[in-house]
């Protein structure tokens, strides 16, 4: 009984509640499914299982599914609870710590996790990976362990949960996997170069490196397991080749090849064994296919496989005991398979030797009777020469068996010990075991015609279907007829679920009883054997001629009462010991004994069968197991051999057994290739026409498909317009009051926001008010200050102006004393010529400093006139500023200053000309002075001062004629007088000063906003 458990929304329970028998055909115990189920998404959605671990016992072991929900599976108490809810899928699990009831976690965001069953507490968080972990490995003392991810490997202290070591590798070089061997501290590390090393675990120094065989192609490993006593390493690599290293030698010590449906291998896992003292000699194999494979490494046999090609085994586990394998399929469930069931027939005992004994009784009398039997009746025609090539050949049949003495034990207990049964059945059908044979016809794949074969026979057990598949293909391979033959299923099954441990016997029997017992089956395909019917009829027309008579009363044919008998060998009318019973029997005679068989069923039979009367009560009656001794039937079918006469007997008729050739299996011709042929044509064209009967159908389903989605989806977006137009209807008696509210709450705005703009209005009026008064006051103190600084530069204009004239008087002063000087000079120049020189060189100092007086005086008016021309231009830059706040005040200011700046020019141009004409006056003195020096050298005293007197009256003349400096009139006398020179030099002085005055008002005027200057600059 198989039992299926749905662990979804519950926290604890009981696996099983009733302990499941694993049957030797699968070793199925469990199923474990993750079912989210939803009354809206229909069906059910899979939570699929990615990790499971077991713990040190192996009678429980730990899952993760792919939302982070953790549980714990007790086999041996019936008991699961889950464990922790983690959100997060992981990558790898393992449950072998030192405290049994820790556990490590690898999480799909590279962090590893402790968390402990019974508290349901986070222990420790171990960062430090950057990449997702792939394996753990933990050390046999459950304190260290290593985790493993495509970049790196490190050592973690599990009393600590600290890192102690770190691997790190080459960027172009990857890590395959790293883990501990058993009872030892070393650590291989497999690298994706295929290169192996092995580490001491403490000091972490390189021990050795395994060899790796020299190949055209590299390996690529692809996985690692070690024995149990750590003395064998197995690697799995993309081939179906398996090498097998000796770490005592450190030497390749062999290489298995797998089976040629095996391509890449994806994981391998020794599987434990009590007895062996941890030599492990069965090998797990996960290939591509997803089908698990035990092999043993001693024989390279196949001993039993796990899983199918619908449903694909992604992982496995191996429990550390041996006594069970979880699976993890693709389809997301986790399944529980007993090992002893599955190695139920590995483990029986080797059949012993079969000795003669001489002292058995029951054989001599056995013996004796068939020895009777023989001389009761002499055998004549092909009888007798089949009897006497029976009596060459009779004796020893192989492996120490003698045929008379299997028949003498048969005829004793009416059937072979059940121990030895396989054995003594390959025995007497000699049977030659051609496996490079049966290899190539199982290498042919799946036959077309058996294909669908679980839609005919939905049989429950799926490596039974697989194997009934495998084998019926092999012997539609064998020949093509059986390709056609409708009943060959009926006939092999039987067979099939006896051997589906040992495939090429199960084949090799069914192919003897094909070409021994089904001879002359095939003459009329692909009708019944009509001739073999015929023989049925004429054995029961021969022994029981009152029920032949009853079958043709009723219309009951030999297709109706013996048909159903052979085609399906008996099998559905008899139990499994009853069946078995009759095959020990039928192997043990002439192919003809089944047939006597047959009728020794019906007539067994004859009180039930002679009171049918419906056709429907006859089929049903040989369809199902009936109240019938079947001794009495094997009995009643050995009198029928003995009565028979030869020309209605069967043994007589039909060949004798033959046993299969070795090395190749016989040709199988015996039928109407034509039909066949025929046959195979028309199933093509049936399967073609199928084929495009299901394309059309498929397109037609796929139409009302569409048609009924585009129906719902009509009725949908109908019912949805409908919804949409109450909804519009809703919203717009929601959008109509809002719309009024929002109204109400506009008129209140409006209202608000008139009063807030009135308020505005007043506080921008007192603001403009306010700005208006600051503006007055600011311009009412600008013209004080102007009025300061006009009242300032006034009265700096009258201190200079009293400074120029009291300069112009010490100037009036200076020249009065030169021409005081001048005259007293040339008044002594004739008592003190002594004094000439003297005197002439104060004149000329004095005339040079008033060169230098006048030069200062004009360079100061320069500076003056470059500091007005800079004050100005600060002026201008602040009436920009504030043209706009005074634009009636700057443009009268500015054109005040542009007459200014007129004025001034005109004013610099006229003292430029003063200038000119006062350097004029002065180098008409220098000459005069000149003059007066030469004269005095060359002339007397006297002459000189007519010379003087002569000069004055002249330059006094010229003076005349052009301009006069002096308006007094002239003295008769010859005294030299220089009153009209200094007339006209205080005239000039006087224009000169007025000019200046004018010039520094003005400058006063234009300079009002601007501080007054320093009295020294």
């Amino acid at each position: 009984m198989q039992v299926s458990l749905d662990v979804h929304g519950k926290e604890s329970g009981k696996i099983w509640h009733r302990k499941p028998t694993p049957g030797s055909c699968d070793g199925h115990v469990c199923t474990i499914c993750n079912l989210m189920s939803s009354a809206i998404s229909l069906p059910s959605r899979k939570i699929r299982f990615l990790q499971a671990a077991f713990d040190a016992t192996g009678d429980s072991f730990i899952a993760a599914d792919y939302q982070g929900n953790i549980f714990v599976f007790d086999l041996d108490r019936n008991r699961f609870a889950q464990v922790q809810r983690i959100g997060t899928p992981c990558t790898a699990i393992a449950f072998n710590l030192r405290r049994k009831t820790e556990y490590l976690v690898a999480l799909a965001d590279c962090t590893i996790k402790c968390f402990d069953t019974d508290t349901k507490e986070l222990v420790a968080w171990m960062k430090g990976h950057s990449s997702p972990i792939h394996t753990i490995s933990v050390h046999a003392s459950g304190r260290y362990a290593i985790t493993c991810s495509a970049d790196t490997a490190q050592l973690w202290d599990l009393d600590t949960f600290l890192r102690k070591r770190k691997l790190s590798i080459k960027e172009n070089v990857g890590i395959t996997k790293v883990f501990f061997l058993p009872l030892s501290n070393t650590i291989i590390t497999c690298f994706k170069d295929d290169s192996i090393f092995a580490w001491e675990s403490d000091t972490l120094v390189c021990k050795y490196q395994l060899p790796i065989p020299d190949e055209e192609e590299t390996p690529h490993y692809k996985d690692f397991s070690v024995s149990r006593d750590g003395r064998i390493l197995v690697a799995g690599s993309r081939s179906r080749f398996l090498h097998l290293w000796t770490l005592d030698t450190k030497t390749l010590h062999k290489v298995v090849q797998l089976p040629t449906k095996v391509k890449v291998v994806k994981q391998l896992e020794f599987l434990a064994d009590s007895f062996d003292g941890g030599a492990s000699q069965v090998l797990c194999v996960l290939a591509q296919d997803g089908i698990l494979r035990a092999v043993s490494i001693s024989t390279c046999k196949l001993l039993f496989d796990l899983g199918s090609i619908e449903n694909r085994i992604n992982s496995f586990i191996l429990g550390p005991t041996g006594r069970h394998i979880v699976s993890v399929h693709e389809d997301g469930d986790m399944k529980v398979w007993s090992v002893a069931a599955l190695t139920q027939q590995l483990n029986q005992p080797p059949p012993p030797m079969v000795r003669v004994i001489e002292s058995n009784k029951m054989a001599d009398s056995a013996d004796q009777s068939a020895v009777a039997r023989s001389l009761t009746k002499v055998p004549t025609g092909r009888r007798s020469k089949r009897k006497t090539g029976q009596s060459k050949s009779d004796g020893s049949i192989g492996e120490g068996l003698n045929k008379d003495k299997l028949f003498s034990i048969l005829r004793g207990y009416g059937e072979y010990p059940a121990k030895y049964r396989g054995f003594i059945w390959r025995c007497l059908l000699k049977l030659p075991e051609n496996h490079t044979a049966y290899a190539a016809l199982v290498d042919k794949g799946t036959h077309s015609m058996y294909a669908n074969i679980h839609q005919q026979y939905p049989i429950k057990s799926r490596k039974l279907l697989r194997i009934l598949q495998r084998t019926l293909s092999c012997i539609a391979h064998w020949s093509p007829i059986f390709g056609e033959t409708q009943f060959l299923p009926l006939m092999a099954f039987p067979f099939v679920k006896l051997f589906q441990n040992n495939q090429l016997v199960c084949f090799e029997i069914i192919a003897s009883i094909l070409v021994n017992w089904c001879q002359h089956w095939f003459e009329f395909f692909p009708n019944p054997p009509i001739n073999m019917l015929a023989m049925v009829e004429n054995l029961l027309g021969h022994h029981d001629k009152h029920l032949l008579q009853h079958f043709v009363k009723y219309g009951v044919t030999s297709q109706i009462y013996a048909w159903p008998l052979l085609e399906t060998v008996m099998s559905e009318v008899l139990t499994k010991d009853e069946w078995l019973m009759v095959w020990d029997n039928i192997f043990s005679n002439p192919p003809g004994y089944m047939l006597l068989l047959i009728v020794a069923y019906c007539i067994c039979n004859r009180g039930p069968l002679m009171n049918c009367t419906e056709l429907d009560d006859f089929k049903y009656f040989f369809h199902h197991r009936n109240a019938v001794d079947v001794r009495e039937v094997i009995e009643e079918a050995y009198r029928l051999q003995k009565g028979t006469p030869n020309d209605v007997n069967p043994e007589v008729k039909l060949e004798d057994f033959q046993s299969l050739t070795k090395g190749q299996y016989p040709v199988f011709n015996k039928f109407p290739k034509f039909i066949v042929d025929y046959q195979v044509r028309e199933r093509e064209k049936i399967q073609k026409e199928e084929e495009e009967y299901l394309r059309q159908r498929q397109l037609t389903l796929e139409l009302h498909r569409e048609a009924e989605k585009h129906r719902r989806e009509e009725g949908n977006w109908q019912r949805q317009q409908e919804i949409l137009q109450q909804a519009e209807e809703r919203r717009k008696h929601i959008l109509a009051e809002e719309e009024q509210k929002l109204q109400d709450q506009r008129t209140r705005m409006q209202a608000l926001n008139r009063e807030v703009q009135l308020k505005e209005l007043e506080l921008l009026d007192a603001t403009r008010r306010k700005a208006m008064h600051q503006q007055t006051k600011q311009a009412q103190k600008q013209l004080r200050n102007l009025d300061e600084e006009i009242l300032k530069k006034v009265a700096m204009r009258d201190v200079e102006t009293e400074a120029a004239v009291t300069d112009a008087e010490v100037k009036n002063l200076e020249l009065q004393l030169q021409k005081k000087c001048l005259e007293q000079e040339l008044l002594r120049k004739q008592e003190q010529s002594i004094l000439k020189h003297n005197m002439t060189t104060d004149a000329h100092r004095k005339v040079r400093e008033f060169e230098d007086k006048l030069l200062k005086e004009t360079v100061k008016e320069e500076s003056k006139r470059n500091r007005n021309d800079r004050k100005t231009a600060v002026e201008r830059l602040a009436r920009s500023q504030h043209e706009q706040q005074d634009s009636e005040l700057a443009s009268q200011l500015q054109r005040r200053h542009l007459a200014d700046d007129l004025d001034a020019a005109q004013r610099i141009k006229q003292m430029e000309e003063m200038q000119s004409f006062n350097q004029t006056i002065e180098q008409e003195i220098n000459d005069l002075m000149g003059d007066l020096e030469n004269i005095q050298d060359t002339i007397s005293p006297a002459k000189f001062n007519n010379k003087i007197k002569d000069r004055v009256k002249d330059q006094i003349g010229t003076s005349e004629s052009n301009k006069c400096l002096n308006d007094s009139p002239s003295d008769t006398s010859v005294q030299f007088s220089l009153d009209r020179g200094r007339h006209r030099m205080d005239t000039r002085e006087q224009d000169l000063m007025a000019d200046v005055r004018r010039l520094r008002e003005k400058l006063a005027h234009d300079s009002r906003m601007m501080r007054p200057p320093l009295v020294g600059q």
